[in-house]
């Protein structure tokens, strides 16, 4: 799966100093959130600055196309402002790593997937579900908006803003992708601390998972 996973040059044309660190969890035994990994994101809430420049990095890259970061906020950004709800144990983790981080990662279902994970400047025709009002709905991105995607449709739209229902992390999930996120200034030693962090964790919730990982830059 890490082989196959491409950034479209129109990405690179637009920030050409992106890096994403796509790291791959397999055998994940996940659980709902408990006192541990509230823990996690507990202490990382201590660390949260919405100040920090790989933040403001992620606005200016929204701003680049089109995006408005103050109504639609980078995933980093939009966590360090609030009280992170526990969702399940694998989801805390990789939430806490991303604030302590200030990084943005996301995280997917792996089984979910339909072909492999591209990074892409949308057309606006691309399929992606949601929940609305309750029920099940499809939405569409924006032209030329940054979007993560697979042979079905958008996985997750304004590059980290919002996922999809289909590829969310779950307590069932058993195989899941993450994508680490680097934008300049951001130290590639510090991305790898974070893969190394998140890494840990996901021992920690299952110790005899699988992890790989690829680095992918230009």
């Amino acid at each position: 799966m890490l082989e196959r996973i491409a950034v479209d040059e129109s990405v690179r044309k637009l920030r050409p100093d992106f890096a994403v660190l796509a790291m791959t969890a397999e055998g994940l035994t996940n659980g709902p959130g408990d006192d541990v990994s509230a823990g996690w994101l507990a202490r990382a809430a201590e660390h949260a600055d919405a100040a920090d420049p790989h933040v403001e990095a992620w606005r200016e890259a929204y701003r680049a196309f089109g995006a408005k970061p103050k109504r639609t906020r980078p995933s980093v950004d939009a966590l360090m402002r609030r009280a992170v709800p526990s969702i399940n144990r694998v989801v805390d983790a990789y939430n806490a790593i991303s604030v302590e981080y200030a990084l943005p990662i996301g995280g997917e279902d792996a089984g979910a997937y339909r072909g492999p994970a591209r990074l892409v400047r949308a057309t606006g025709d691309e399929p992606f579900d949601v929940v609305a009002a309750g029920e099940p709905a499809v939405e569409h991105p924006e032209p030329g908006e940054v979007v993560w995607r697979d042979d079905e449709g958008v996985t997750c739209r304004r590059w980290n803003w919002r996922q999809c229902v289909r590829t969310r992390l779950t307590e069932d999930t058993e195989n899941a992708l993450f994508l680490l996120e680097r934008l300049d200034p951001y130290p590639l030693d510090r991305l790898q601390a974070a893969a190394d962090a998140l890494t840990a964790r996901l021992r920690e919730i299952s110790p005899d998972v699988r992890i790989a990982a690829r680095l992918i830059e230009w």
